[in-house]
């Protein structure tokens, strides 16, 4: 008999690429979706129709239809992947993330708790580097002190140590999985790097420069589809535990927006001005005969992006997860950024001369 998983947000990034993993080990996958007259399911509409889902509408603000769902699929494990998550956004609405994050994670953990005629199911827990927020250490793991600094870091800090209260308090099997940053092409467009894969990717027909905030932030970044391994990895282990998952590579916003320049168009950034000011350019020819070359302006800053308190450097340490789960990543930073901008616009349309031309077409190694 098949397992049975129950994923919350499964119409995300990363719900929609664990229900296919599980698929793939023949689990048959059950997902949340929060009610709504216009339910997004853009990224698991090519599973939809497959025996194997099964898909339940409830929400993570509501004990009664979590209890109900949870009895009636009698899962044998559950991954909860719900979440207002934007740090950014959390400021504004704090009670709404704290609601969903936090407290909805709590609710979600006494349903399973409380199921019955059935064993607990394993239980992982999506947290977040952002539980680190004013950096204790260079590089952090499990033991690194936390000090999270939105609403969002502060709502996933009171997940984070629920799932560790129930694991001893009911001997549950629940793991929280601390999550550095994780993108693909699945990213959605409000986040920084989706944003600038998908303006590098059309650049040659958009005329406004990108705005950005902070181009001095580091974060760890890997791909969304090595980490949802390492989620099932954590409820296949014999004990459960916690574990940091993470490239333990930093790059700055301003390096992601150069390699995209440089995969997708051939083009080197010209950086002027400091902090706010900074502005970045590329040089370029039109396709007008003998026509000189040409500066634009392609990225400027915007202190609305900036949160009220910043989180500078973010970089992990999996080395746990590596020895225990034997967790690997396939992805390195350079493919995951190539990745996504052949989502954001396909390779048949990129210039072998760094887009002056129509004549040919740049192919990266």
């Amino acid at each position: 008999m098949s397992k049975r998983a129950f994923i919350t947000g499964i119409t995300g990034q990363d719900g929609s690429y664990l229900a296919e993993l599980l698929l793939s080990k023949n689990y048959h996958v059950h997902g949340l979706i929060r009610r709504s007259s216009t339910p997004n399911t853009k990224n698991i509409e090519h599973i939809l129709n497959n025996p194997n889902v099964t898909i339940h509408l409830g929400d993570m603000t509501d004990s009664a239809s979590l209890n109900k769902i949870v009895n009636n699929i009698k899962p044998d494990e559950v991954y909860n992947l719900a979440a207002q998550s934007h740090v950014k956004v959390s400021f504004d609405t704090p009670v709404c993330t704290g609601d969903i994050n936090a407290i909805g994670s709590m609710r979600l953990l006494e349903a399973c708790r409380n199921i019955k005629d059935c064993s607990i199911p394993k239980f992982y827990q999506a947290s977040s580097s952002e539980l680190f927020g004013k950096i204790q250490e260079p590089i952090q793991n499990e033991t690194t002190p936390m000090y999270p600094r939105s609403p969002y870091g502060v709502a996933k800090y009171y997940a984070y140590w629920a799932v560790k209260n129930y694991r001893e308090a009911y001997n549950m099997f629940a793991c929280n999985g601390i999550l550095f940053n994780h993108e693909s092409p699945r990213r959605g467009e409000e986040f920084v790097t989706r944003k600038v894969t998908k303006y590098v990717a059309n650049w040659d027909i958009t005329s406004e420069p990108l705005e950005l905030g902070n181009l001095s932030s580091l974060r760890d970044w890997g791909h969304a589809k090595d980490y949802v391994n390492g989620m099932w990895l954590m409820l296949q282990a014999s004990k459960p535990d916690d574990y940091v998952l993470s490239t333990g590579e930093k790059h700055s916003v301003k390096e992601l927006v150069e390699l995209c320049f440089k995969i997708r168009h051939n083009k080197t950034i010209l950086w002027e001005g400091e902090g706010i000011e900074q502005k970045g350019y590329v040089n370029y020819f039109t396709t007008k005969a003998n026509e000189k070359m040409k500066r634009r302006l392609v990225v400027v800053v915007n202190p609305d992006f900036y949160r009220p308190s910043e989180v500078d450097v973010l970089c992990g340490n999996s080395a746990k997860a590596e020895k225990e789960l034997n967790w690997k990543r396939k992805y390195t930073f350079d493919r995951l950024i190539k990745e996504m901008l052949l989502s954001d616009q396909p390779e048949k349309y990129w210039y072998k001369n760094g887009g002056e031309s129509p004549d040919g077409y740049y192919t990266v190694s």
